[in-house]
């Protein structure tokens, strides 16, 4: 059984958009074809006007590295560096990948943003899990990203903790600029975008724009 099927999705500039659909439904698929993880076997996926399943992957890292960002399920933090060090990271990867570009903020400023001006030297064990996914937050924006990819961003946190990782989403993205798809099997993150894409068994079977 195919993953995806006759899919054909554009996601605009700024745009907020949700990919609504149970476990097993393509939405983690389709979230990695749009950033490149994955090649699709058949059909294309394209980035701003470019063939970004052509591209080997060597060159689709480099095409992340220069516009397209990750945030997962869980934070993926690196162990042994601290919140400081995780963003720093992200934003000399960046900067290396758009030959030598300045990142948009520095990681004290990143993490000031994401409300942790403290953390700054704790280590991903010492953080709670709405503190290492806003370090994850934070890392993502170092990368100056144009396209915000987002997997199950608050499944493994309280539904408090989750709203508060929202809202720090929808604020960033109001004031930067980037494009965000949010993949959700949770019908209220979905209803927070201004379209969600409903979909089943690798095919979408809805669209609905939020005003």
């Amino acid at each position: 059984m195919a993953a995806l099927v006759d899919v054909d999705f554009t996601v605009h500039e700024r745009e907020r958009v949700a990919l609504f659909g149970p476990s097993g439904s393509g939405k983690t698929t389709l979230l990695h074809v749009l950033g490149g993880l994955i090649v699709p076997e058949r059909g294309e996926a394209r980035w701003r006007g470019g063939l970004l399943s052509g591209l080997d992957a060597a060159a689709r890292g480099g095409v992340r590295a220069g516009g397209i960002a990750f945030v997962f399920q869980g934070a993926n933090l690196l162990p042994t560096f601290t919140a400081f060090e995780n963003v720093a990271f992200a934003a000399w990867a960046s900067a290396e990948g758009r030959g030598g570009a300045r990142p948009l903020l520095d990681p004290s400023e990143l993490l000031a943003l994401a409300g942790l001006q403290a953390k700054l030297d704790a280590l991903p064990a010492e953080l709670s899990g709405g503190e290492a996914q806003r370090v994850a937050i934070a890392r993502a924006l170092a990368q100056r990203p144009a396209l915000m990819l987002c997997d199950e961003p608050t499944g493994h946190l309280d539904s408090d903790t989750g709203t508060r990782v929202l809202d720090l989403l929808d604020a960033l993205q109001a004031e930067f600029g980037f494009a965000q798809v949010t993949a959700t099997h949770d019908s209220d993150v979905a209803a927070r975008a201004q379209r969600a894409i409903g979909l089943q068994d690798g095919a979408i079977t809805s669209e609905e724009w939020f005003p």
